[in-house]
């Protein structure tokens, strides 16, 4: 089985802001975030994304714009060597109550389902509660970083045990385990 994690956006792989992202101007990437995915690429294992992105629905963006965003990421990441599986997105409003919006598991399960993944094999990095309750209600290893949201979630899960200072040191620790096995 091909190794794979499933990484949060928003704060995992480019800065937060409470106002969205909505324009490809205002994605910047977490320092080290690219090049850790292109190690992950080069390592063979594969990545997927998985981001709610209520601005649509709320009107803070359109879809067009999520795309460009999405574009730009893609560009940069490919740029450095790696790749991206696939974007899964949830588009609802909060209050729609949809099986896919985070913490609920519809995108990893969707995923798991799209691309054979055993769930219980991977991991989801995220920098929020509501994605290490995704992760667990999924069924795979929950992992924190501690940028973004990162640092109110470790005091909201102060018993979280896998937390990493970001996706580049998470990476690093993962690529010397499969190395090991």
């Amino acid at each position: 089985m091909t190794p794979f994690v499933i990484l949060d956006r928003d704060g995992v792989i480019n800065e937060d802001s409470p106002d969205y992202i909505k324009s490809p101007e205002e994605w910047i990437p977490v320092n080290g975030s690219i090049e850790a995915i292109a190690a992950l690429t080069r390592a063979g294992v594969a990545v997927y994304i998985a981001t709610n992105q209520a601005g649509v629905p709320r009107g803070k963006l359109t879809l067009t714009s999520l795309k460009s965003v999405h574009r730009k990421m893609l560009s940069q990441i490919s740029a450095a060597g790696g790749e991206i599986k696939e974007i899964a997105c949830c588009l609802h409003h909060p209050n729609d109550g949809c099986e896919c919006r985070k913490p609920k598991p519809g995108m990893l399960l969707g995923l798991a389902q799209r691309h054979e993944l055993d769930l219980s094999g991977g991991y989801f990095v995220g920098d929020s509660t509501k994605d290490l309750e995704a992760a667990r209600a999924a069924g795979c290893r929950g992992i924190l970083v501690l940028t973004g949201n990162g640092q109110t979630t470790l005091r909201e899960n102060p018993e979280h045990q896998n937390v990493f200072s970001d996706l580049a040191a998470f990476v690093q620790h993962l690529l010397q385990e499969l190395e090991r096995d």
